[in-house]
């Protein structure tokens, strides 16, 4: 989880579909847009992101960001009955000892810890062996039903893994899990690495991103908002008022989280 975060760490109901013709003061649609065959996020959706404790399904918003694992597809059905879009959140860039496919990941693609506990960078050079164990992940979030894949530490070439990891071997990677995520008619989210985002721009449909408040880089979001897809962002440290007015200009749809990401949250929009 938390890349960006880790840098520290270790140095330290939903809303109803826009009339495509009122412009005025509507909340912005999660609907698919037209011809694409999948979920097209826009800029300005407001959204829950909950990944620990039991889910609270009825916080009133568009988007949902849920644990791919750890719900089945009767929990994403009650989402998306009320009109909700719900993300699958899955680890693609580091290993997770306590997964139930675990086992699948062969010893030699296990790096350095990456700060939480049970956890191990992946050699994403070798794509060849990781690419069937992410399109199983994947598949599991299609045939539950989930409308988008958050790919989760997407950026392990700027981090200690204990592998000679360049910026060429994530852009590889990164883009494949785009291709993996899109022949499963999900929308794909690129998470963190923004320093990658002009290269990666047509390759991913959204962006979360975790504290690039904290770390002066929001800007470099921008041309995501600029192109008509969503920015879903995060602090943990900083308050809503040291930050919500910079969102709100750049258009990201942002919230202030607990770092277990449980249930609670506030949101910039109820600014």
């Amino acid at each position: 989880m938390v890349g960006a975060l880790l840098c520290a760490l270790l140095a330290g109901c939903s809303t109803k579909p826009d009339d495509p013709d009122d412009h005025t003061d509507a909340r912005p649609s999660p609907s698919a847009s037209p011809g694409t065959g999948r979920w097209q996020p826009k800029p300005g959706l407001d959204w829950q992101w909950q990944l620990s404790g039991k889910l609270d399904p009825d916080v009133d918003v568009p988007v949902y960001d849920i644990d791919g694992f750890d719900h089945d597809a009767p929990v994403v059905r009650k989402l998306q009955a009320r009109g909700v879009k719900v993300i699958c959140y899955i680890n693609a860039g580091a290993w997770e000892d306590w997964r139930p496919d675990a086992g699948d990941f062969p010893k030699r693609l296990l790096g350095r810890g990456n700060g939480w506990e049970g956890e191990r960078w992946l050699d994403i050079r070798q794509l060849d062996v990781l690419r069937p164990l992410i399109a199983k992940r994947f598949d599991m979030c299609r045939d539950k039903g989930f409308d988008a894949v958050e790919p989760d530490q997407m950026d392990g070439y700027e981090n200690r893994t204990g592998f000679p990891l360049t910026a060429r071997h994530q852009l590889d990677f990164n883009r494949m899990l785009s291709r993996l995520a899109r022949e499963r008619g999900l929308a794909v989210a690129l998470k963190n690495d923004v320093d990658q985002v002009r290269e990666l721009l047509d390759d991913f449909d959204f962006a979360v991103n975790e504290e690039c408040a904290a770390y002066r880089e929001c800007e470099k979001l921008k041309p995501f908002v600029d192109a008509g897809k969503a920015v879903f962002h995060v602090e943990y440290r900083l308050k809503a008022a040291e930050f919500c007015e910079q969102s709100r200009k750049l258009g990201l749809s942002s919230l202030v989280k607990r770092l277990d990401l449980d249930a609670w949250r506030q949101s910039c929009a109820d600014r």
